[in-house]
């Protein structure tokens, strides 16, 4: 699975994150939630990811 700068994703846990950040292809900065008002940044791995929802 090949993860891009700001694709969307579907963790393992349901939820959708934004990535902002890539680091080897392996591990991501990435933001959670419903609004700017409630985003979380979080850092990821590919082993967190379920699958890529939509490439931006």
């Amino acid at each position: 699975m090949v993860i891009k700068q700001y694709d969307t994703v579907l963790l393992k846990d349901g939820r959708q994150a934004a990535i902002v950040e890539v680091f080897d292809g392996k591990a991501f900065m990435a933001d959670v939630g419903n609004s700017p008002n409630e985003w979380e940044t979080i850092d990821i791995t590919i082993d967190d990811i379920e699958k890529v929802i939509s490439h931006n």
